[in-house]
């Protein structure tokens, strides 16, 4: 996204776009109503802790560790190959999120290398800073052209001076192009989609919109799956007013495939209680 130009709020002029503005209100009406259950007005805390654990599955599922809910409840060893350390480092991610809220207005940039040394968990010197020229980078399930270190550093810089400054935009708006800007850039030399997706899940809570961290997006962009994943995320990348409002739509449609999840979780609590 190019954060130059007349516009002084780049952000709230996406929400002008064409359809924008009716996926907002979809998404709000959405978390409203699963706001209201009468389970979350007793066991809030519940429902998140499934929230957060269904939300991992979905990231690393997206980013090709495809487990059952299940198996990713039953397991207590994550390191025993490549896709069991993907689904761990899903888990530390959306744990870590609730930790980096109250930062993340003041040093996104900071947060972002906080949230790829839990991805990577382990010391190499390229992990918890963006990626300097010639460093490759492993994400093999995003096949786009690969903006050069330069680029990298001066649109998170931008990125970074839109979050700090704030925006009037909705929060499904933002979420969505710092979620949409991390996957252009790949900025770490791994982990990139999972790091992206966790961001988007500390723009949705830390705005007010899902305080309780009950609307795991990353649900909904699994079960939309990877093929329309991908095709909106270039919708994206082409920087066009058409595919700029297709990834906010598609984001905001994962959003409330995450409400329908948890509202079923609380469905499911109620029933039990009854």
């Amino acid at each position: 996204m190019s954060t130059t130009g007349a516009t002084a709020d780049p952000l709230a002029a996406l929400g002008s776009l064409p359809g924008v503005a009716e996926s907002v209100e979809s998404v709000r009406k959405a978390v409203d109503r699963v706001y209201g259950h009468r389970v979350m007005r007793r066991r809030s805390n519940e429902i998140t802790s499934e929230a957060a654990l269904r939300g991992a599955r979905g990231s690393a599922a997206l980013s090709g560790a495809d487990w059952a809910l299940e198996e990713v409840r039953r397991r207590s060893d994550f390191s025993a190959d490549a896709e069991a350390m993907v689904v761990g480092a899903a888990l530390r991610l959306t744990a870590e999120a609730g930790q980096l809220l109250s930062i993340w207005r003041q040093s996104p940039l900071r947060v972002l290398a906080r949230l790829h040394l839990v991805a990577a968990a382990t010391q190499g010197e390229e992990v918890g800073r963006p990626r300097q020229a010639g460093e490759p980078v492993d994400e093999p399930l995003l096949e786009l052209p690969l903006p050069d270190a330069r680029e990298v550093s001066g649109r998170l810089e931008g990125l970074a001076d839109l979050i700090i400054a704030g925006s009037s935009a909705p929060a499904l708006v933002t979420a969505a192009v710092v979620h949409g800007e991390l996957l252009a850039l790949r900025p770490f030399t791994s982990h990139n989609g999972l790091v992206a997706r966790t961001a988007e899940r500390i723009v949705l809570i830390g705005s007010g919109l899902d305080p309780k961290a009950v609307c795991p997006a990353e649900v909904g962009h699994a079960e939309l799956g990877r093929a329309s994943y991908l095709a909106a995320l270039d919708g994206y990348v082409s920087g066009t007013p058409e595919g700029m409002a297709a990834w906010i739509a598609h984001c905001g449609r994962a959003v409330e495939l995450g409400v329908r999840e948890s509202t079923a979780v609380c469905e499911a609590l109620q029933r039990g209680a009854a």
